[in-house]
């Protein structure tokens, strides 16, 4: 069966949150099962020098505001099968963000951007593309590539074309003004409630949720929660219309890249039954960051984007608390300026025991999570969470809010078999007692070691979601 997978971004070359780790890892995944996978990817700066093997097999003229607009088939290194690369250097080619200027601020032409991503989509569906290679099924990635479903349903020669619409984050729907509907070029009957409109604007995210075949989350507990008021970001009403075609299927890891025993940015390597590298691994974090050199102080971790829905907020206020108990923090992170800026703040008042890096280092990030001894992720949502899954796997126990993902992957130090802790309220004093309750775990080595080699041993490979997407595939068949 043909797949084709239509995204913005990949791990490793276009990353911006977890998106391009399951774009990177899932493709492989469904083809050891057997599947013919394709990526469909924007030509974005990165993508282009990465692909080798390059050659153009169409060539679509004028589209979309730019000119040309071609067709390329390569390879890149993370992927088995070939990709597609859309190069259309008037929309892609260009610095900052996928999304965004270098100043934050979001492209102003990002409509026709992630249109022709869609379109293109439809073209290779429609067999107009690539003769040589026609999908079964296209399977779409958040709100960039949701318009593929629309043009797949709007465009004739697709009629027995099924597609499938994967929601990363409800959050970000990909709104625009309704008078820029006209330069989509859909029938006029797109743009109505049942269809693009959103109180008064488009959104993209609505594309996918009308009209793919099935829709799919990243966790079994996001897909409930999506389905209410209070996590369906408005989209909740339509979440429970089409309730029969909504499944939650985990994100999972790609071993090559979050393995304890092989991971090339670790001073030290270790495993569930040699710990001894871990602690290597937290010496040399400690002096990287300028924290004190103490062993025996519990060094808590947080990689994430900077925002009211991290929780970074509570964390705020229960940090001080944890650092007057003897704790560490290392933070690698950027978004909201006036998060940012606290957090400045409290890491010059709390020298030798915060250590603060503003900005994403992928390299750092794999450092601070197996040099952590635990890892806060204390989100208001949660559709997956994949920090925690690299934390489990590098014996690093998450601190995390009972919500989405992570409510899905991790047990709590109070059950047996635990492999982190879990609060409930999204408050500062609900975070401050989990934190407080590793603090006590560590005080307990052996216990707290029991916990890593149960947290380690947890398999939350690729292989069991890829089967349950391809069962999904083979039901639309």
């Amino acid at each position: 069966m043909r797949i084709l997978h239509v995204a913005a971004e990949v791990h490793p070359l276009v990353k911006t949150g977890g998106l391009a780790d399951v774009v990177g890892a899932l493709p492989p995944a469904l083809a050891d099962l057997g599947l013919d996978v394709r990526l469909l990817l924007p030509g974005l700066p990165a993508i282009v020098s990465a692909l080798q093997q390059r050659r153009e097999i169409c060539n679509f003229g004028a589209q979309f505001g730019a000119s040309p607009v071609r067709l390329c088939i390569g390879r890149i290194a993370s992927q088995p099968a070939p990709v597609y690369v859309i190069d259309a250097p008037d929309l892609y080619r260009r610095g900052g963000s996928p999304y965004q200027a270098a100043d934050g601020s979001d492209w102003p032409d990002n409509l026709q951007r992630f249109a022709l991503l869609g379109w293109v989509a439809a073209q290779l569906a429609a067999g107009a593309g690539d003769p040589a290679w026609q999908p079964a099924i296209v399977h779409a990635h958040d709100w960039h590539a949701a318009l593929a479903c629309a043009y797949v349903r709007a465009d004739p020669r697709c009629r027995s074309m099924r597609t499938v619409f994967t929601i990363h984050n409800l959050a970000f729907q990909g709104l625009f003004p309704a008078a820029d509907f006209g330069l989509l070029g859909l029938p006029q009957e797109f743009m109505q409630t049942e269809g693009l409109e959103f109180y008064g604007r488009l959104s993209f995210m609505k594309a996918g949720l009308v009209w793919a075949d099935r829709i799919t989350t990243v966790s079994p507990t996001y897909a409930r929660e999506i389905a209410t008021p209070d996590y369906g970001c408005g989209m909740d009403g339509m979440i429970r219309h089409r309730a029969a075609d909504v499944s939650g299927i985990l994100n999972g890891v790609d071993p090559q890249v979050w393995n304890p025993l092989t991971d090339a940015d670790l001073p030290a390597h270790f495993s569930a039954q040699q710990l001894a590298g871990k602690g290597s691994c937290k010496q040399a974090l400690q002096q990287e960051l300028g924290l004190k050199p103490v062993a025996g102080a519990l060094l808590f971790t947080l990689v994430s984007r900077l925002s009211h829905q991290k929780g970074i907020d509570l964390l705020l206020e229960a940090l001080p608390a944890m650092f007057a108990s003897g704790a560490q923090l290392a933070l690698l992170g950027s978004g909201d300026a006036q998060l940012q800026a606290a957090l400045q703040d409290l890491s010059r008042r709390w020298p030798g025991q915060m250590g603060l890096r503003i900005g994403y280092d992928e390299a750092m990030a794999h450092r601070m999570i197996a040099g952590a001894d635990a890892l806060l992720v204390p989100s208001r949502f949660e559709p997956c969470g994949l920090t925690q899954l690299y934390a489990l796997r590098y014996g690093t126990l998450p601190v995390v809010r009972r919500t989405g993902g992570l409510a899905d992957t991790v047990l709590d130090g109070d059950e047996a078999g635990s492999t982190g802790f879990i609060f409930d309220a999204a408050t500062a004093p609900a975070l401050q007692g989990a934190m407080q309750r590793a603090l006590l775990a560590y005080a307990r080595p052996a216990h707290w070691q029991a916990m890593q080699r149960q947290a380690m041993a947890q398999d939350f490979s690729w292989q069991a979601s890829a089967r349950q997407l391809a069962l999904l595939y083979q039901s639309l068949s």
